[in-house]
């Protein structure tokens, strides 16, 4: 896998308390059982090296992304950031917005789905169901259709709730899929990996400043993409 690009040219917004950068699909946000280097230890050396810091740097972790989507993450640059980070995720206080280029029209051009997703653990997949089941988490998003090519669509989502694999999951309930998503019924996968679902802008209030923030990160530089913006 070629090295991907250097931090300090992805970032979005930075103060002493924040740290937002725009993550390429295949990124890690965090470690985990493959060892495979991750975004947040890149932050962590572009921190060391701005700022000449000494020993081991802070970086908390507030949210994720899957590796395979791109877009918008946040990291905190204190424990008194992330502490209050922490909070506003958990509860409503971030609004998400994301793109996802999917292989066909909905019905409709907006709406809003509801569904009940399931978490499968062994097969790291969630399914979406009409009716609660047991063990299932309520999972609510608004979209709508902002583009078309002569091969795909583009959808703008607001996630109402935060849930595994929610898009995807919602998204294939209705019959469409994101492109190169395997696990989620797209045909083909995309060369690197990847799927077409980039965290397109984020708003919340700062934790410190108590100013609102809103951040909008370009999508990857792929022929796909650029077909749209």
């Amino acid at each position: 896998m070629a090295p991907f690009p250097p931090v300090a040219d992805r970032i979005l917004y930075e103060d002493n308390h924040l740290i937002v950068v725009n993550k390429l699909s295949g990124e890690l946000v965090q470690g985990d059982e493959t060892g495979d280097p991750t975004l947040a230890d890149a932050v962590k050396l572009y921190l060391k090296r701005t700022y000449g810091k000494q020993g081991n740097v802070y970086l908390g972790i507030p949210h994720r992304l899957d590796r395979p989507t791109s877009g918008i993450v946040v990291y905190a640059k204190t424990e008194k950031a992330l502490i209050r980070l922490n909070e506003l995720f958990r509860g409503s206080g971030v609004k998400k917005t994301y793109w996802a280029v999917v292989d066909r029209a909905p019905l409709q051009p907006e709406g809003t789905l509801v569904h009940y997703l399931v978490r499968d653990a062994v097969r790291n997949k969630s399914i979406a169901h009409s009716v609660e089941r047991n063990g299932s988490k309520l999972a609510k998003l608004s979209y709508r259709l902002v583009g078309a090519s002569k091969s795909y669509y583009l959808l703008e989502i607001d996630l109402h709730t935060g849930r595994h694999h929610q898009i995807r999951a919602q998204l294939a309930a209705i019959g469409l899929h994101v492109k190169g998503d395997l696990k989620y019924g797209a045909q083909r996968s995309n060369p690197d990996g990847g799927i077409h679902l980039h965290a397109r802008r984020i708003s919340f209030v700062h934790p410190v400043k108590k100013e609102t923030l809103t951040i909008v990160a370009p999508p990857p530089d792929d022929p796909v993409w650029n077909s749209f913006v």
